[in-house]
């Protein structure tokens, strides 16, 4: 693997473990904007420690996933350690690598700290150090588990991570009180990465907006207040006119006592359109629909056009179940992380790949009126005006960005 000289704090997250300065620290936290190069240089660092200080030890190298873990660092660490005269072996499919240098050989661990349940995968292990990748994504339970595995003497804990909200508890309990947990805290930007040219500094400082590119971006651990997405511009994602199109999709936010919201979209040229839009209100309307009234409505909304699949909210096991039963179209359930899918739907529209007839009132209102809940500890939007808004997050989600039963309709470019 090819690249640029480390920065000066990059080489401190690799060998401050050697520096008569932090010898002393239990912990390094790295943070900060997304391609600053915390991950290379910390793994790197990480391992290095370790063979220069162990021999026949375990460690723990945790991500959100597995899959994460060894897409994301486990891979290109490899291909340096190897170039550097490493002998890795990789056993994989039991999730641990065998490494050896300096004459030294050790285990490493991989693990998943994807929810609650986690924690009981690394009990009972005894280890001299643990990494934890993208730390703010995993449960606390999972990571105090982790850490209380590292019982030996002279154990050190890594932690790596984008911000998150400012209430989140690693920022409280480990970033603000760095020096009483005997941690060095570095914080990451774009510019501590040599590897990283102004062209593609700037390509991701056009794909973030809002909350995400304060996160992402300036690296802040920001709190989420405001409309939901202030990069929605009426003169840019709103047309009089739709082009002609190759394919459609339906997605569809469906409720009872809620409004059922579903969006008719057709893409051209690399560039989804919501045509047309179905949008009842209950309430409003004073009288609630029967799946089979909803199944009536998507059927017109259908009208001729040769609608491939139906993306459906996962929860709305009656109204899928309804549609099966006619079998006209095919039903993918959506992909339902909320935050995820707020980040990629803001990315979609500060790229113009998504723009709206202005026949679809509906999810016009609801782009002025959808806001996050400042009263939240975490991440949350509002649980209102926000029905247009779910059946468009379930769309970017599911099918410009995800994968269901084999099912691809493109690939945003990000």
């Amino acid at each position: 693997m090819k690249f640029h000289k480390f920065s000066a704090k990059q080489k401190l997250a690799l060998q401050w473990w050697a520096n008569p300065e932090y010898q002393t620290y239990d912990a390094i936290i790295c943070d900060g904007a997304v391609r600053s190069g915390k991950t290379l240089s910390m793994s790197l660092g990480f391992v290095c420690w370790a063979m220069v200080t162990c021999q026949h030890a375990s460690f723990a190298i945790c991500g959100k996933t597995i899959t994460s873990v060894e897409r994301n660092l486990i891979r290109p660490l490899i291909a340096v350690l190897e170039d550097a005269g490493f002998v890795v072996r990789q056993f994989l499919s039991k999730h641990y690598l065998d490494i050896t240098a300096y004459h030294h050989t050790n285990r490493f661990y991989l693990f998943g700290g994807k929810d609650e349940s986690s924690a009981s995968m690394i009990q009972g292990m005894t280890l001299y150090g643990v990494l934890l990748d993208e730390v703010a994504l995993m449960p606390r339970s999972f990571v105090e588990q982790a850490l209380a595995r590292c019982s030996v003497n002279h154990a050190k804990l890594w932690f790596n991570c984008n911000p998150e909200n400012p209430y989140h508890w690693f920022y409280q309990e480990w970033i603000k009180k760095a020096e009483q947990k005997h941690a060095l805290y570095l914080h990451f930007t774009m510019d501590d990465n040599p590897s990283l040219s102004q062209t593609v500094k700037e390509r991701y400082q056009r794909t973030y907006g809002g909350l995400f590119y304060d996160r992402f971006i300036l690296g802040k651990w920001t709190i989420s207040e405001g409309v939901v997405y202030p990069m929605f511009d009426k003169k840019i994602h709103v047309v009089k006119t739709i082009p002609e199109c190759k394919k459609y999709i339906i997605s569809c936010d469906y409720g009872t006592v809620n409004p059922t919201s579903m969006g008719l979209w057709g893409e051209c040229d690399g560039i989804w359109y919501r045509i047309q839009e179905y949008y009842y209100d209950s309430r409003r309307e004073g009288m609630q629909k029967t799946d089979e009234e909803h199944y009536t409505g998507l059927e017109l909304l259908a009208g001729n056009y040769p609608v491939e699949c139906v993306v459906v909210d996962p929860s709305a096991a009656s109204f899928i179940a309804c549609i099966r039963k006619h079998q006209k179209f095919r039903v993918i359930k959506a992909q339902n992380d909320v935050i995820s899918g707020i980040r990629l739907v803001g990315n979609t529209l500060r790229q113009e790949q998504i723009k709206f007839h202005d026949s679809c009132k509906d999810i016009l209102r609801e782009f002025t009126q959808y806001c996050w809940n400042s009263n939240s500890i975490g991440d949350a939007p509002k649980k209102e005006y926000d029905h247009a808004m779910d059946d468009m997050r379930y769309f970017v989600s599911t099918i410009l960005y995800g994968r269901q039963d084999n099912f691809i309709a493109l690939s945003v470019s990000r």
